[in-house]
């Protein structure tokens, strides 16, 4: 009786185990895949270093001028978004939606945007960019 007893236990202790791994995981995705909406200046990655390096970052990517980013070696370069002085890398996708919404604005300088994705890092996988002002 002792045996099987023990034998019980042992098979809750291993089901409860398992059970807490799998409530930690989805936990654990979440954490690096977090869905985010920034707001700030799309600049190009060409540029982003040099925008990055100026005393204020934030007032240096309002600075950036449409031209440039959309030149061709600066488009070729990708682009991200300076939120909160940070500068978050676009993917691929993030780097069409981007120039798309550099065409489209009519500002030369300063437009903002409003980017949504899963941020990981310094890297955001884009859903959408739409332009605030």
């Amino acid at each position: 009786m002792a045996e099987r007893t023990m034998t019980i236990m042992k098979r809750l202790m291993m089901s409860s185990l398992v059970l807490g791994i799998l409530l930690l995981i989805p936990s654990m995705g979440m954490a690096q895949g977090q869905k985010k909406t920034l707001s700030g200046n799309i600049v190009d990655k060409a540029c982003s270093g040099k925008v990055g390096k100026a005393a204020n970052p934030q007032e240096a990517a309002a600075g950036h001028s449409k031209k440039c980013a959309l030149s061709e070696n600066c488009k070729a370069s990708g682009y991200g978004v300076y939120s909160d002085g940070k500068f978050y890398e676009f993917d691929a996708k993030g780097a069409e939606l981007a120039a798309a919404a550099l065409t489209k604005t009519t500002k030369e300088k300063g437009a903002i945007f409003k980017v949504t994705g899963k941020v990981d890092g310094d890297k955001i996988m884009v859903d959408s960019i739409s332009e605030t002002e």
